[in-house]
């Protein structure tokens, strides 16, 4: 029903694949939903608004519970030294996020400046700038990871962190275009506590909107010195995130059971596509302007494909089991809806995989299945799953020649990515 996941031997030229170290061979995956939180007052007429410092509730510490850092690996848990090297720098992020986003915010202004009023107002709307009609908004925006990763990666290839600013609103608009379109797709109606963009302008605004934030990244990217090379390393993660949007709602439509199950080899390729491709694109890209070699760029985006893996994967763990204090959603909530998430597809394949799809088929008894997909080792395989992709991280950056405190400040990012709830 769906096509196969693309393979070492099929992909393009210089493509990576993110599989688990063991292999050896990097392959590609979005679950980090945000755009940037920033107190600065937006400089063009569609957006007058400042956003609120104050973020969503964070899964932090169910996170760190789920993904232990703070002790040797238990049998069946490869990784948790590594995951350990990559948190240690994790209270650092939030400085470094802070120091990115002031520093890209007035180029992403002036970027959205440059659309139709009426697009801009959306544009503005989408990235917490501003109520509907243009008001100043006080809903909180995300934390601006990529548009971090960006800059990081600029400042790895030994450039200025100004030299990945143009990067940096490049993958910041196509985040929220991509945002914009998934809402509609997934038919969400909310989004950091107030109506989605399709909801609060109507489908067809909200679709203009994201394809006007398309173009101008587009734009923004080949206006620059070498811009060349970075519209086509764009062009190639957005096409692995729209192969992975394609996957992801394919698979709501598959059996839980049979030879048309979901197997989680096709969940890991839809992860790294969804999710991965982005983050790798932004470390990536701020390399590319800042003129690094080939091999320099591909570990950076190797690192963020891997990422995107363990993040999913966690994300996954945490729509089970997290605490909804913690992650502001519903126990159980993924179960609930039917989602075809890792531990799930891992524990259909054992032998508690018939009760457990049955169980899941007829949408009873979550808190029955929960237990069931956790004795079934599903949890665990999962926590493992993840730990393989942060050591691939750790690997991918040892490859990637950048100073310490630029390596340092990445570690920082990508550990608390897979910590918290971006």
């Amino acid at each position: 029903m769906t096509a196969p996941p693309r393979t070492v031997e099929t992909a393009r030229p210089g493509a990576t694949t993110a599989s688990p170290p063991e292999t050896d061979r990097p392959r590609r995956q979005d679950a980090a939903h945000e755009a940037p939180a920033t107190a600065r007052p937006a400089r063009h007429d569609a957006a007058h608004g400042a956003s609120s410092a104050a973020a969503r509730p964070t899964p932090q510490d169910t996170a760190h519970e789920a993904l232990p850092t703070d002790r040797p690996a238990r049998p069946g848990e490869p990784g948790a030294l590594t995951a350990g090297a990559l948190a240690a720098g994790v209270d650092d992020a939030p400085q470094v996020l802070e120091r990115c986003r002031t520093l890209v915010r007035p180029a992403l202004e002036e970027a959205v400046g440059r659309l139709h009023p009426w697009i801009g107002e959306m544009a503005a709307y989408s990235f917490g700038w501003c109520e509907v009609g243009g008001a100043p908004a006080v809903a909180s925006g995300g934390k601006g990871v990529r548009q971090a990763l960006a800059v990081l990666g600029a400042k790895a290839a030994g450039a200025p962190e100004r030299a990945g600013v143009a990067a940096a609103v490049a993958v910041e608009l196509v985040h929220t275009f991509s945002l914009l379109h998934d809402d509609i797709m997934d038919g969400d109606g909310d989004r950091r506590g107030r109506p989605t963009a399709w909801k609060a302008y109507g489908t067809g605004p909200a679709v203009l909107a994201g394809d006007a934030l398309f173009a101008l990244a587009v734009q923004t990217l080949a206006a620059e010195p070498g811009g060349a090379g970075a519209v086509r390393t764009l062009s190639e993660a957005l096409g692995d995130l729209v192969r992975g949007q394609a996957d992801d709602l394919l698979f709501a439509g598959r059996p839980w059971t049979g030879p048309e199950r979901v197997r989680p080899d096709e969940y890991r390729a839809m992860a790294e596509h969804k999710t991965g491709a982005l983050l790798g694109c932004a470390a990536a890209l701020g390399a590319v302007l800042a003129g690094a070699g080939p091999g320099t760029v591909a570990a950076l985006d190797r690192a963020g494909r891997h990422l995107g893996v363990a993040f999913q994967i966690v994300d996954d763990v945490l729509g089970i089991w997290g605490d909804p204090r913690v992650t502001g959603k519903p126990v159980h909530g993924d179960l609930r809806e039917g989602k075809k998430t890792f531990p799930v597809l891992v524990a259909l394949d054992s032998p508690m995989g018939g009760r457990i799809a049955g169980l899941l088929e007829a949408g009873d008894a979550p808190e029955t299945a929960a237990r069931l997909i956790e004795e079934a080792g599903g949890r665990a395989a999962a926590l493992a799953e993840a730990r393989r992709h942060i050591a691939a991280v750790e690997t991918a950056l040892a490859d990637a020649p950048s100073t310490a405190r630029a390596a340092d400040e990445l570690r920082a990012l990508l550990g608390y990515l897979v910590r918290r709830d971006v």
